[in-house]
Order: structure tokens, then sequence, then C-alpha cells
């Protein structure tokens, strides 16, 4: 009975610990990943600018084998929505095109209900190196509420772990 009330003290300590964090931790997240492709700036943006195209190198957009997808308006034009859903891997959400600069910029914003409610702002723009070579920024930015913000470390890392793959892919099949 005592080793119990110990486990419980120290239990009731790391999670009050971890909520006082929360509090003095940032409620916005921030990542920026960047690549430089061998290929036209407007080839490039007229890829990236068809969020279906997103399937062939997003990895976020490729979990869940199951997902299932719903597309509303023309794609590649602002209010342009791509729905899904699926396992806990994929979760459900809906990313909106919000505004284009054309050949330059792709502004989105994503919307996720599960595994829990959260907004973000994407933002994908081209800068051209040379004729046949590219500059793509991306990033993602949005703000998580009090308690479950103590995860922005962690989310912003595996964040930007997924970007970097995505932009390798990205470049593997525009380079082709």
């Amino acid at each position: 009975m005592h080793l119990l009330i110990i486990i419980l003290l120290v239990l009731a300590g790391l999670i009050t610990l971890l909520l006082t964090i929360g509090l003095f931790m940032k409620k916005e997240h921030y990542v920026r990943r960047e690549i430089i492709i061998n290929a036209p700036r407007q080839k490039v943006f007229d890829y990236l600018k068809l969020l279906k195209n997103q399937d062939e190198f997003n990895r976020h957009a490729q979990a869940g084998a199951d997902r299932k997808k719903e597309f509303r308006g023309t794609d590649g034009t602002v209010g342009y929505v791509y729905a899904w859903s699926g396992d806990k891997n994929a979760g459900e959400g809906e990313k909106e095109i919000k505004g284009i600069v054309e050949g330059k910029k792709i502004e989105m914003e994503i919307r996720f209900v599960k595994p829990m409610a959260a907004t973000a702002r994407i933002i994908m723009e081209m800068e051209s190196l040379s004729a046949d070579q590219t500059k793509v920024y991306w990033s993602n930015a949005g703000a998580l509420k009090y308690p479950v913000n103590i995860l922005i470390p962690v989310m912003e890392k595996a964040v930007a772990k997924d970007m970097d793959g995505s932009l390798l892919t990205l470049k593997s099949i525009l380079e082709k």
C-alpha cells in the first residue's frame, strides 16, 4: 500500500511538472525546408500547384493505404480542397489552396480533424536559380493550444524529417 502511494505521488508530480512546463513553452510551431531541383521554375510550380500530385511525393499524403479522398473545386486554383480520412496513420483532415502567386508561390491551409484538431499554414515558394534550376522553399506554421503545445518540439522534428524526405522524392520526380 505504501509503495502504491509513492508511485501515485511520483506520477502526479510528473504530470504537474509537464503541465507547468507547458505553461511556459511556445504555442506556435514553424518548420521550413528547402531543396534545389534541376528543373525550370514554371515546371516545378505547375506540378506543385496541383494538390493531387502530393500523393506522388508527400509522405503524409502517402500514409494510410486505405485512405479515402474527396476533392472539391478545380485543382490548382484558389478554393480547391483535398480532403482525406483513413486509419490512425492517415488521420482525417483537409488541405485548401488559399492563395497563388503564378509561377512563384502556393499558400495552403491544412486542417486536421483526427488524431487531433489542428490548423496550419503551408507555403511552397519557388525561386529561379538559373533557367533550369529552382530552389523550392516549403514552410509549415501554426499553433497548438495548452497543454498540447508541450508536443511542439517533437512535432517540429517529425515534420522536418517528413518534409526533407518528401522534398527528395519531389526532386527525383521532377528531374526525370
